[in-house]
């Protein structure tokens, strides 16, 4: 099924635009790891909901200065955008609190990161693992599932037994293994939401110079490897040929500033979701040996080593800094709705109108060609029977073959949160498609134990 997001472009759209209808009651919506800079975006957009009712913003962490914080300028935000008569705004250290009677669970939960993003990125560089973010697959994306995916379903347990109906809208990194873990051990229904599909397929549209608006396309894939099979215009017309010669012209910026996601449509026949440096981590081809970090890495997210161990501490203190400022008044608040999914989930169901995401869902015959039991990011249907997965067929045979090296990382990876087994966590490493480059079986498991043992406290009921 070809899907158009013309109708959801909304970084493009007036503010106040929407799909059509009255929001039929009031909402109750609950962020879990309510210190993230995701909180302000997401409940924002709830509110900027044309025709809303209003309800309750309830906000949860467990670090109370950060929920305050997030509390402040969320107050100060329903100040400016004239919602504060409608929206009343909650917080709690403990989630159990605040979850009754709650409608949508938006979880943003961040476990022990910061003091594990070096252990996650130089343990595995000492085995010659070169990473750029390390945080969804690799060693420091399997090292943060086995922190981030006992609690999470901890979280699901909890709302199975005090808001069965809500429906949980996960942006928690690593996405493909968080929703497969609750996918497999949770009866509540949860959608894993990222914004690389439409992110890319607004630059794409960019580079190919044709209106948002205009294009048309299928993908489905994984999370941050999920492929654009067809970039068409209004006319149908493929636009890939012109983005194929962009990415043969090395010195083009197109090239230069996607120097794998380019090569890789050169070699597979389609454009890739993700940024260059974090799809280079997915991949067994850019990072084993140095000339190829020469060739096919850059700075930042191009394929920087380290990228993210060296800044993120920096960039959440700048992101906390950001939002005091705001609170200051030395900076204006973004009242604008961004292009994120989850409000606009949220206003499909709650006004019956249809709308078409991407998300992270059970597999369960959408793409027919890879593991039926495992997670896959395809188009999704909204409305007031909630998320709807559409199933897109077969990929293209090389590129499900991609996926599905994945998707056998992942398939060990959350069987290992669940069952708290180290052993099956050491086996989803060796099944990593870069790790497995670089390292032979004796060195993976080495190095495994070296993540364990300098984790450990992180790691409670793990054997």
């Amino acid at each position: 099924m070809a899907v158009t997001e013309s109708h959801l472009d909304h970084s493009k759209a007036d503010s106040r635009l929407g799909l059509p209808g009255t929001m039929r009651r009031r909402i109750n919506v609950t962020m879990i790891g309510a210190g993230s800079f995701f909180t302000n975006s997401i409940l924002k957009d709830v509110v900027l909901i044309p025709n809303n009712l209003g309800g309750e913003l309830r906000l949860i962490d467990i670090d109370a200065e950060r929920l305050e914080l997030s509390r402040a300028l969320m107050v100060k935000t329903l100040e400016a955008l004239g919602e504060a008569d409608k929206w009343s705004v909650t917080t709690s250290t403990d989630r159990r609190e605040l979850l009754p009677g709650t409608d949508y669970i938006v979880n943003t939960i961040e476990v022990s990161g910061v003091e594990c993003v070096r252990w996650d990125n130089d343990i595995p560089l000492k085995y010659g693992v070169s990473q750029n973010i390390g945080d969804t697959i690799g060693p420091g994306g399997l090292m943060k599932a086995l922190r981030t995916v006992p609690v999470y379903l901890q979280i699901l347990k909890d709302g199975e037994e005090l808001c069965p109906q809500a429906l949980v809208l996960n942006y928690t990194n690593p996405m493909s293994i968080m929703c497969l873990a609750a996918g497999r051990a949770s009866r509540i229904p949860t959608v894993g939401l990222c914004h690389s599909v439409q992110g890319t397929s607004q630059m794409l549209a960019g580079v190919a110079g044709v209106p948002y608006e205009q294009v048309q396309w299928k993908c489905a894939g994984v999370n941050h490897l999920a492929w654009f099979t067809e970039f068409n215009g209004l006319d149908g017309q493929s636009l890939y040929p012109k983005l194929m010669a962009l990415a043969a012209d090395r010195e083009s910026d197109f090239a230069k500033n996607e120097p794998v996601r380019s090569d890789m449509m050169l070699h597979f026949g389609a454009f890739i979701t993700e940024s260059s440096g974090h799809l280079s981590e997915y991949l067994p081809y850019y990072r084993k040996r140095k000339d190829l970090l020469d060739k096919y890495t850059d700075t930042g997210y191009r394929g920087e080593e380290s990228f993210y161990a060296n800044n993120w501490p920096t960039w959440r203190k700048a992101s906390d800094d950001n939002r005091r400022a705001i609170m200051n008044g030395e900076k204006e608040p973004d009242l604008n709705r961004s292009f994120e999914y989850g409000a606009w989930i949220i206003e499909s169901m709650e006004k019956h109108a249809a709308a078409y995401i991407h998300g992270n869902v059970m597999n369960s015959g959408c793409i027919e060609n890879l593991p039926q039991d495992g997670v896959v990011e395809v188009a999704c249907l909204i409305n007031h029977n909630g998320v709807q997965p559409i199933r897109f067929g077969r990929l293209p045979k090389v590129m499900a073959a991609i996926c599905d090296w994945e998707m056998r990382m992942y398939d060990l990876a959350a069987d290992a949160c669940i069952h708290r087994s180290l052993e099956m966590a050491e086996q989803a490493l060796m099944l990593d498609p870069l790790t497995a480059a670089v390292c032979c079986p004796a060195e993976i498991r080495a190095m495994a134990k070296e993540l364990f043992e300098a984790e450990r406290e992180f790691l409670p009921g793990f054997e």
